[in-house]
């Protein structure tokens, strides 16, 4: 199956609608991708990238139907990846002799991803043509490290379209090839997700070679990418995108991801995220656990927001793994010009958090002071932990804040007290927590737990748990003992 792309250029990819892992299973794709190979038949007939491995026999069969294979000219290898170039070994031993032209670096990357160093390479620099007859001639640019070290773009005269290799594509499948005809939502999603988990490390890269294209004076009417969609209405609207994205983009908004054990840590997380909202209802607050949500909608998020809040339980006094995972990953990808704050909670010691903080401080980050909760947050620690994000709030607003946050440990009037700090007469009959300080009051029972109101400690079921901590009975003692924590 082919697709007109313009004049004599036809798209002559696949689509692949059940992907769902890139780059091993580091990159999740949510909407599938193509594999996009073109055919230019002018004078010269020539092909432009293969597709992935395993679409060898596919690719070839569908070629066939449209041309027979020798009177393929040359093939040009923007980029020796295995879903650009998988199918090469199968193409070339029905056309062996078929001058490849790419890269020098490229050359080394095929020969071993292929092992045939015999094949007929052409080497090519930034500014080499060949001409393809009919007036048009191929120009090819090299872009190392976007992103691998022998990339490059191609450039099509007369019909004005650069086959762009990854840059300003997206892992994203429809059954439409072009730009004007998808989900502009999903698209412009796509581009970004792609743009913030695996070129953002390139950011600098991705200027130098923008601005080098455009110096060249060349019109772009179409903009053929690897993967995705081909930009044919204003196509200069990725290229601004990208320009945007590279120059150490971010929104007004804030990321809050954690790892959590029993929930103590999402706890902090909520209430954090409460506090930053109570002072900059403006702001964007997305709050993400590591463990169960996307890893790339993350980092996508991370890349968006001014500032991060990273938390953990502590295990073993250091991070939970995919705490420390993620934070290895933010490192390879080398955000600028963000700030960031470590948070969690402990039992023992809190030696997760410091070492989040140090991480974030070496990643490169401009840290704030962390916060710690000794176990379960009760009242008073779930007020620092809004406290602190109305802190945080305060700190990194983009613009002054006329709302004053509360300190930490201030409360606001003696209704918002918990139980464990509301005055007891004497012969009060409640229960303290020696852990968490949770009060057990007679007169209130423990309905969720099927203790009702009016029931006297004795009489608590032995199952009881406290409600904050998940500890037994045998750590409450009655509240008006003075040795209580």
């Amino acid at each position: 199956m082919t697709i007109h792309v313009k004049n004599n250029i036809h798209w002559v990819g696949q689509r692949d609608w059940e992907v769902q892992d890139f780059h091993g299973t580091e990159y999740k794709m949510t909407k599938g991708t193509s594999y996009n190979s073109y055919l230019i038949r002018e004078e010269k007939t020539v092909l432009i990238d293969t597709v992935d491995h395993k679409f060898s026999y596919q690719f070839l069969q569908n070629l066939e139907m449209e041309i027979d294979l020798h009177s393929i000219d040359f093939i040009v290898i923007n980029h020796a990846e295995e879903d650009h170039s998988g199918a090469l070994s199968a193409l070339m031993e029905k056309i062996p002799n078929t001058p490849i032209y790419c890269t020098e670096a490229a050359i080394d990357s095929i020969v071993g991803h292929h092992h045939h160093p015999e094949w007929n390479f052409k080497t090519v620099k930034t500014g080499d043509s060949i001409d393809i007859g009919n007036g048009k001639q191929l120009i090819f640019v090299e872009a190392p490290m976007l992103h691998w070290p022998d990339s490059m773009m191609t450039y099509l005269t007369g019909d004005a379209v650069l086959f762009s290799n990854d840059a300003f594509g997206q892992h994203y499948c429809d059954e439409r090839l072009f730009n004007d005809e998808v989900d502009q939502a999903e698209l412009f999603e796509q581009c970004l997700r792609y743009y913030s988990n695996i070129l953002t490390p390139f950011s600098a890269l991705v200027t130098a070679k923008i601005k080098e294209v455009l110096s060249f004076n060349l019109p772009v009417d179409m903009i053929a990418t690897s993967h995705g969609i081909v930009w044919r209405d204003n196509p200069i609207q990725i290229i601004e995108k990208y320009l945007q994205w590279a120059d150490n983009y971010q929104e007004d908004r804030i990321t809050i991801f954690y790892d959590t054990m029993s929930n103590n840590t999402r706890m902090m997380a909520d209430a954090i995220a409460q506090g930053i909202h109570d002072v900059d209802p403006g702001v964007a607050v997305k709050v993400f656990n590591v463990s169960r949500q996307d890893k790339n909608e993350i980092l996508a998020n991370v890349f968006r927001s001014k500032g991060v809040l990273v938390g953990s339980s502590t295990m073993n006094n250091v991070m939970m793994p995919k705490i420390a995972g993620m934070l290895e990953e933010i490192t390879g990808l080398r955000f600028k010009e963000k700030k960031a704050a470590a948070f969690g909670s402990y039992g023992w010691n809190g030696g997760a958090v410091d070492r989040i903080h140090t991480r974030l401080t070496d990643a490169g980050f401009e840290t704030t002071e962390s916060i710690k909760t000794k176990w379960r947050p009760d009242g008073k620690a779930m007020r620092e932990c809004k406290a602190y994000g109305q802190k945080i709030a305060k700190q990194w607003a983009l613009t002054a804040l006329n709302v004053t946050p509360i300190e930490f440990n201030t409360v606001s009037s003696e209704e918002d007290k918990p139980a464990s700090e509301l005055p007891h007469d004497s012969d009060c009959q409640c229960m303290i927590c020696t852990v968490c300080n949770w009060v057990y009051d007679p007169v209130q029972g423990e309905p969720n737990q099927g203790v009702e109101p009016g029931t006297a400690w004795d009489d608590v079921p032995d199952y009881f748990l406290c409600p904050e901590c998940n500890l037994g009975k045998d750590v409450f003692v009655p509240h008006s003992k003075e040795d209580v924590a």
